[in-house]
C-alpha cells in the first residue's frame, strides 16, 4: 500500500472506474488506480469529487488535509471497525485512572528509553558530539527510573517535559549548524529543522488518528493527553513512543543533506519547507511509511489488548464479588 500526495494549485480529482482522475484547467492530466492507496494527503488549492471522497471511504483510504500553515490538519476518515464494544470499552477505561496512569508510563517509559539508545549508537559515529549526547544520557537515565513511583499522571506529564527539554539539548549537537537549531519550538517553527520535526509529527499523528477510527477505537479519547476539545488525545498519546522514530528519520534527511537550509523558506516568524523542498520530503517520507505504519499498528495492537485486558479483569472480579 503505498500514500498519494497532490500539492499542486487549480487542481481537480475526480473518480471513474476504480481510479483518480487529475484535471487542471478542465484538460485531464493524469491517473492513478485507487486500489494500492491507504492515504492521501492534500495541500493547496485541490477540489475533490464526492463520489470520489465516497469511493475512498469504501475502500478504507483516509484523506488527510493540511492547510501548510500549522494548522491542525483535517482528517477524512474511512470506515470505521464494526466492533463499537471496543469504543465502549475505551471510554470506560478512560474514566479509571490507575489504568491511564499506568498506560502513560508504559509509553513514556517506551519514549525515553529509545531515547537513550538512539544517542548511545550516535556517540559512536558522532566524536564531535560525544560530550553532549553522553551528558544528555546520563540526565536521562535517572528520570526513567523515577517513572515507576510516580502516582499522578500529571507527575508524569512534568517529568516528561523536563526529559523533553533535556533530550533536545543534546539533539542539538548533531544538527547541522546551518539550520540553526538551539530547542524545540512550534506553532510556528522558527528554525527549518522545527519546521521539518513538526510537518513529519503532523503526519504521523494523522497515520495513527486513522490507523486507530479504523481499529475501532476513538482518536479523541485518549488516556495519557486529556481529553480537550478538538484533539485527537488518544493519536497524541501513541505518537508518544513515536518521536525517537521521526527524529531519526528528520536527522538523517538533514545530515545527508537530502534537504538543505535553501529547501526551506525561512523569516523572523516562522519557517517551512518550499515547494522544491515538499516535493523531496514528500517522496522520503513515503520510503519511510511502511515501518512507521507497522510501528503504529502495533501500538495501536497493543492499545487494544490493554483495553481488552483492563475489561476483562473487571469482569472477573465483578463476577467474583457476587460469588
Amino acid at each position: 500500500m503505498t500514500s498519494l500526495f497532490i500539492d499542486r494549485r487549480a487542481t481537480e480529482l475526480e473518480h471513474e472506474s476504480g481510479a483518480i482522475i487529475f484535471r487542471s484547467n478542465g484538460q485531464r492530466i493524469g491517473t492513478i488506480p485507487i486500489a494500492p492507496l491507504s492515504r492521501v494527503f492534500l495541500r493547496g488549492e485541490v477540489k475533490l469529487s464526492a463520489s470520489l471522497l465516497g469511493k475512498l471511504g469504501e475502500q478504507g483510504v483516509g484523506v488527510i488535509v493540511l492547510s501548510g500553515r500549522g494548522r491542525t490538519p483535517s482528517l477524512l476518515l474511512a470506515r470505521p471497525h464494526n466492533d463499537a464494544k471496543r469504543r465502549v470499552d475505551q471510554i470506560r477505561c478512560s474514566f479509571d485512572k490507575n489504568f491511564c496512569l499506568n498506560f502513560a508510563k508504559k509509553l513514556i517509559q517506551e519514549k525515553i528509553t529509545q531515547q537513550i539508545e538512539w544517542f548511545d549508537a550516535l556517540r559512536e559515529d558522532n566524536m564531535h558530539a560525544r560530550y553532549e549526547l553522553t551528558h544528555t544520557i546520563r540526565q536521562l537515565k535517572p528520570l526513567l527510573k523515577k517513572i515507576e513511583a510516580i502516582e499522578k499522571t500529571s507527575q508524569l506529564r512534568g517529568l516528561e517535559g523536563s526529559a523533553a527539554r533535556i533530550y533536545f539539548s543534546g539533539l542539538k549537537a548533531v544538527v547541522p549548524g546551518s539550520l540553526e537549531f538551539t530547542h524545540r519550538n512550534r506553532r510556528p517553527p522558527r528554525d527549518p529543522f522545527n519546521a521539518l520535526l513538526s510537518l513529519t509529527y503532523t503526519l504521523v499523528h494523522g497515520e495513527t488518528a486513522i490507523a486507530l477510527y479504523g481499529a475501532g477505537l476513538d482518536p479523541y479519547v485518549g488516556f495519557y493527553h486529556e481529553i480537550n476539545f478538538g484533539r485527537e488525545s488518544l493519536a497524541a498519546d501513541l505518537v508518544e513512543p513515536l518521536r525517537p522514530v521521526v527524529d531519526k528519520f528528520c536527522l538523517e534527511l538533514v545530515r545527508k543533506q537530502t534537504l538543505t537550509k535553501d529547501h526551506f523558506s525561512t523569516n523572523k516568524k516562522q519557517s517551512l519547507l518550499n515547494k522544491t523542498g515538499r516535493k523531496i520530503f514528500y517522496q522520503s517520507y513515503e520510503n519511510q511509511t511502511e515501518p512507521i505504519r507497522a510501528i503504529i499498528q502495533n501500538l495501536v495492537d497493543k492499545t487494544i489488548k490493554q483495553i481488552s485486558q483492563a475489561e476483562q479483569k473487571k469482569s472477573t472480579n465483578f463476577e467474583d464479588g457476587i460469588g
